[in-house]
């Protein structure tokens, strides 16, 4: 849908979609089936996907090379990189934001809050976009990329045959595993990735799809890229009196592990705080990737740098501890440079990078003292990658395999297990987020096995409070406040003077302290009310943050205020509303009701839910929801249909009748096309 109208592109693949669906509900074949041929679809098209990625990245950089030919070294790379930054932040900024950065925390929000659905635009604006930031030097991997298509790719899919939100789910997993299987030519560790990283957890019904597509997408990546591991290794040998020494290369890599995640967020809160076009940020950050890059004479920081490390590792390391520390900094400063300012591109790469001269500095100090036992440094160059990637992605497993897999180098499996989980382990304590949750956490949302699960961060105040709340004026008689008191049975009030504005809290115990005294009717409530600084809440904050103000000091009741005018009562919340919202929020999410509905876990002015009731006179009415899909705008998701006192969730054959209610979560600017496609009158905001 654009400018609220329907792509005649996008209408051919739902009406495909439609057909499909129908062909399934009459012919009804099993359920595993139909997941096997759609996992299968989802691994080959990422596959060709992933294909299609590396050789448009391959003619980027060709062309990038070409530039350098044609007005010198130097030159060429600040031409190639600052134009290509702009495009990247450009066509991001216009067409898919989802595209920004390194794509995996975007496809686990995705998954945790909106059932697994991807924009189909994502898969194209990521390849463009990423292409461009990598092909022209800048210092990003291409996992995060691919990963990134391959889910839309299967979001895509899902939602064109109508699927469930579970099965969307597990076709945004399958394209996560065909991603890695098809770019690292890992096939195992693919499906470990999407299982331990995507969705965080482990099940049968997930795992025979994502193995599947998995594989399909490895076979298209062998037919057409290559059959060979992406490093080329020794036999190094292992002796047991080198455990020692990966223990200390494990602490080293969680340390690296959390500077990196630390860094990375810290240059990007930098980049997003400035004043400028996205597009120019992400030019001024290849640049600056490019400064640091020139620190080196041969611009080892620049690209993905797996190349550079598996030559290095071919030759056993053998560099020099000072070239190796040089090439540690340089590579965490234009990874952070390149991601931070708004590029695309992916972090395992550089987090291999990293991993591997740690290793190797390890593995070079321990062969000068020790050089019978640490015989090989290139060993510990191996390890240090999956310590790494797992102790910044947490995901020792994936972390484990897919070293394993690129270097198909078993003997080294013991002392590669040990310094990985160690890692993990040690950086989990000194930071308890990953480079891939951090991003989400930022944002309000807190995962635990895929979900998000912190409900009162997604409940806002106006949600569960109190509207038109009893106000008790200053000059109130304390008998009438008594009187007020024994009639509403509350336990508190807010007080406002003449003007309404808030000026103090009055409470059942402030009533019964004075309530015994002579001159108690001769009081006012000013006389008793606890008046200057008080705690409120304003209608937009999360319940989270009122929780914790209700317990610091112990009370039941907050007044509501708001942000444009603090003084002014809007409502007031107690400890029973929130209880309230809660209850609701996770009875909801047990019956199943799509994760969308709490989609805005902070305050987004774009969005809206509205009440939308469907009468005889509507030109929807009778239809299904699947046949007025196409009309609706693309922005505009049907949450759940209230008929005749029941909840139901909308299906793409259900049938909407007069007198159901439509819940609607849909953009502010498409309310008017959204009335006029149903046919109806009145909206009502929620």
């Amino acid at each position: 849908m654009a400018n609220g109208r329907y792509k005649p592109t996008t209408d051919l693949l739902w009406r495909i979609g439609q057909k499909f669906r129908q062909t399934i509900d009459r012919v009804q074949p099993p359920d595993a089936l139909i997941m096997v041929i759609v996992a299968l679809v989802v691994g080959v098209g990422t596959g060709l996907g992933a294909v299609v990625f590396v050789w448009l990245l391959g003619q980027i950089n060709q062309f990038t090379v070409q530039l350098q030919a044609w007005s010198g070294d130097v030159l060429g790379l600040v031409l190639a990189m600052g134009v290509g930054g702009l495009l990247v932040g450009y066509v991001v900024n216009r067409w898919a934001k989802e595209a920004k950065g390194h794509g995996v925390p975007e496809v686990m929000e995705a998954l945790a809050l909106r059932g697994g659905r991807i924009r189909p635009r994502v898969a194209s604006i990521k390849v463009l976009a990423s292409s461009l930031t990598i092909g022209t030097g800048g210092s990003a991997g291409r996992e995060g990329p691919i990963v990134q298509v391959g889910s839309a790719l299967g979001s895509t899919l899902g939602q064109l045959l109508h699927f469930s939100a579970e099965r969307i789910r597990t076709l945004v997993a399958c394209g996560a595993a065909a991603g890695i299987a098809a770019t690292f030519n890992a096939p195992i560790a693919g499906a470990l990735f999407a299982l331990e990283v995507i969705l965080g957890k482990f099940t049968v019904s997930y795992f025979g799809a994502v193995v599947i597509s998995s594989v399909a997408a490895s076979v298209i990546g062998r037919a057409f890229l290559s059959d060979r591991p992406a490093f080329t290794v020794p036999a190094y040998p292992f002796q047991f009196q080198e455990l020692p020494l990966y223990v200390v290369l494990g602490v080293l890599a969680a340390l690296v592990a959390v500077v990196f995640i630390r860094l990375l967020y810290f240059m990007e809160e930098r980049f997003d705080e400035w004043r400028l076009h996205p597009a120019f940020k992400a030019g001024l950050g290849m640049l600056l990737t490019l400064a640091v890059a020139m620190l080196l004479p041969g611009r080892e920081a620049l690209g993905p740098g797996l190349e550079f490390i598996g030559e290095a590792i071919a030759e056993d390391f053998s560099l020099s501890l000072g070239l190796m520390s040089i090439l540690l900094v340089t590579k965490l400063l234009a990874t952070c440079f390149t991601l931070g300012s708004g590029n695309s591109g992916g972090v395992f790469a550089p987090g291999l990078f990293m991993g591997a001269v740690v290793g190797g500095m390890v593995g070079t100090v321990a062969h000068s003292i020790w050089p019978e036992i640490a015989v090989n440094p290139g060993a510990y160059a191996i390890v240090g990658m999956a310590a790494v990637f797992s102790g910044a992605a947490r995901a020792p497993i994936t972390a484990v395999l897919i070293v394993f897999e690129m270097s198909n180098d078993y003997k080294l499996i013991l002392p590669l297990m040990l310094a990985t989980v160690l890692a993990t382990l040690l950086a989990e304590y000194l930071f308890p987020e990953s480079i891939y949750t951090l991003k989400l956490r930022l944002k309000g949302i807190s995962l635990q096995r895929g979900r998000d699960l912190d409900v009162m961060q997604s409940l806002q105040v106006k949600e569960a409070m109190t509207v038109d709340p009893y106000l008790v004026q200053e000059n109130m008689p304390l008998p009438q406040l008594g009187e007020l008191l024994r009639r509403t049975h509350h336990h508190s009030f807010p007080v406002v003077d003449e003007d309404l504005n808030l000026v103090g809290m009055v409470s059942l115990r402030d009533y019964e302290r004075v309530a015994a005294r002579d001159n108690s009717a001769d009081l006012k409530v000013r006389d008793i009310a606890t008046l200057g600084r008080l705690l409120t809440a304003y209608e937009d904050e999360p319940l989270s943050e009122v929780v914790q103000r209700l317990a610091v000091r112990g009370i039941n009741k907050l007044p509501v205020v708001a942000r444009s005018a603090p003084r002014r009562v809007v409502g007031a919340i107690r400890r029973g509303d929130i209880v309230k919202a809660y209850n609701v929020a996770m009875t909801h999410r047990r019956e199943g009701e799509p994760d969308i509905e709490k989609l805005p876990v902070l305050p987004n002015p774009q969005m809206c839910f509205l009440d939308v009731e469907i009468t005889p006179e509507s030109r929807v009415a009778h239809k299904t929801v699947a046949s007025i899909a196409p009309q609706l705008p693309y922005e505009c998701v049907v949450v759940s249909v209230r008929r005749q006192g029941s909840l139901l969730v909308p299906h793409g054959d259900t049938v909407l009748q007069p007198g159901d209610v439509l819940n609607v979560f849909v953009r502010r600017a498409d309310e008017a096309q959204l009335r006029n496609c149903l046919g109806v009158t009145q909206a009502e905001k929620k």
